[in-house]
């Protein structure tokens, strides 16, 4: 049974690869030609947007939006008795190929179905564009930062981010300063988490450039919705995503020798997202292996087979840096490989992501992306960001403590919801704890207001309703950078929450790009 999926703190993701043909069975599509279009009313005919929220598909006054006309009128025909029958299809899907979730400590040991929405969260072709030339120039920044701080660090010299900040990052690893990796690129894979404010404007909430994880569930989302929507799919124009993989293999593979051989690194079965590492590995057509499978001879990796060693040119790693090579690091460690750091020193081998990218999703690094951007492309950053305290600055400090209760205050380091405090929602006690860490370690936390996510339409027990999502596009970088069209929609499915982790009443959604834009309401609106 395979184990994994970080797709919230304290989510496990399960899947049983021997139900996994379920998936791709045509009872799901006979199913649906039994129960056809009883249901004539159309599908959005009592949703309402909530006043002061963007809604991602409709404008407040319940037009859809500019490049979406079609494929709403598409899900409109189908009906809401027709669109449950069709997510009871999706979740025995799920349920049947064991794509089910379990929360940490969760004494009850239930399995419980992968919670996804099947009404997607669709974007416009005009409006992805634009999006992509952003996602494009901020990893190119973020590459560039890092290879300048690992290098000569001009940009702390002129004094564009606060040398302290960066060099007191614990991601940030002194001992690889002038190690270059292969092809200067450091962000081999990023997951942008992205939310949009009440005025439409996309907002970066933050960076992830270490081991950013998800995608493997925007392939299985899609995999779903085609066979449960088949006609839908060949009619929508939305733009594929399933070739991920091989975009992901070829990018990796272009910065070492022609016929170079990559592997996946996993820490091994226990691992919260090792669904994601076999995932991959097996859609890439790579070998999953562990620290154990590999060493290094004269500076060279080798894995280890039944015809005696093999050279390893590239390594997808998804062990964190500290665990990579117990030689440099921890000497405890048993997931990584003796000598793994000197054979990346020498350019024997390429590891993805490039090793000490933490300080540059260092939640205090943040505010500083716009100045990043300017400084290595002369151009002003195309995503805007959210306002963000550094609370190591004393003055920043004692607003946040101030204004702790309307805040939504961060630990530098941490993710998937871990070391946060959501301020409006926070006990008094809470409250205290938190105002007690900021003022004992200010280096340690970042301070944001609460931003108010966008709703997109959701499938409930009352029909559609509008439920907060936000997205992570994924970006790869080899010797040259493309965006996947789509990435991970996750959706807060209780009603007036902002919660989207799985592990807290949270789900996902197909996100389709459309081709093209299709015909346009007159009244229709970004």
């Amino acid at each position: 049974m395979f184990r994994g999926g970080n797709l919230g703190a304290g989510a496990r993701i399960v899947r049983d690869p021997a139900k996994a043909r379920v998936l791709a069975s045509p009872l799901v599509v006979t199913s649906i030609r039994a129960h056809g279009r009883a249901e004539r009313e159309p599908l959005f005919a009592r949703y309402r947007p909530l006043d002061g929220v963007f809604d991602e598909i409709f404008t407040p006054s319940g037009k859809a939006r500019r490049g979406l006309a079609d494929v709403v009128r598409r899900l409109d025909a189908l009906g809401e008795r027709e669109l449950k029958l069709r997510q009871r299809l999706a979740d025995g899907a799920f349920l049947r190929a064991g794509i089910t979730f379990r929360v940490y400590g969760d004494t009850r040991g239930v399995d419980k179905i992968f919670p996804f929405d099947l009404i997607p969260r669709a974007v416009s072709a005009q409006r992805w564009e634009a999006l992509e030339r952003g996602l494009e120039q901020r990893v190119y920044a973020l590459n560039r930062f890092l290879e300048d701080i690992y290098g000569p660090q001009r940009i702390l010299a002129d004094g564009v981010v606060p040398r302290e900040i960066v060099l007191g990052s614990k991601g940030y690893l002194p001992a690889l300063r002038g190690v270059r990796p292969p092809g200067g690129v450091y962000v081999h894979v990023a997951g942008i988490d992205l939310v949009r404010a009440p005025n439409g404007e996309l907002l970066v909430l933050e960076d992830n450039v270490r081991t950013p994880s998800g995608v493997s569930y925007v392939l299985e989302n899609r995999l779903v919705m085609k066979r449960v929507f088949p006609q839908l799919f060949a009619q929508a124009r939305v733009r594929p995503v399933d070739n991920y993989p091989v975009r992901l293999r070829e990018s990796l593979r272009s910065l070492s020798r022609p016929d170079a051989r990559l592997v996946v690194l996993t820490p091994g079965q226990y691992n919260s997202a090792y669904f994601e590492h076999s995932f991959l590995a097996r859609r890439m057509g790579t070998d999953l292996v562990q620290g154990s499978d590999l060493f290094v001879h004269d500076d060279r990796v080798y894995v280890k087979t039944t015809r005696g060693p093999e050279r390893v040119d590239v390594i997808y790693r998804r062990i964190d840096d500290e665990y990579v090579d117990p030689t440099v690091f921890r000497p405890e460690s048993l997931l990584g490989v003796p000598g793994l750091v000197g054979a990346y020193a020498k350019g024997n081998v390429v590891l993805a992501n490039a090793l000490g990218n933490g300080c540059a999703d260092d939640k205090a690094v943040y505010p500083f992306v716009p100045a990043i951007v300017r400084y290595y492309t002369g151009e002003d950053a195309i995503l805007g960001q959210v306002p963000t305290f550094v609370c190591a600055d004393p003055t920043s400090r004692e607003h946040v403590l101030a204004h702790l209760g309307s805040m939504v205050v961060k630990a530098v380091d941490a993710s998937g919801g871990y070391g946060m405090l959501f301020g409006p929602s926070a006990s008094k006690k809470q409250c205290r704890e938190f105002a007690a860490r900021l003022r004992a370690n200010g280096r340690g936390y970042v301070a944001q207001p609460v931003v108010e996510l966008s709703t997109c339409p959701t499938w409930t027990p009352r029909g559609p309703a509008p439920r907060r999502v936000d997205l992570r596009p994924y970006v790869v970088t080899g010797s040259s950078t493309w965006v996947l069209p789509g990435g991970l929609t996750r959706v807060a499915l209780e009603e007036g929450s902002y919660v989207v982790n799985s592990s807290q009443g949270g789900g996902s959604k197909d996100t389709w790009v459309m081709a093209e834009d299709g015909a346009e309401d007159p009244e229709a609106a970004e």
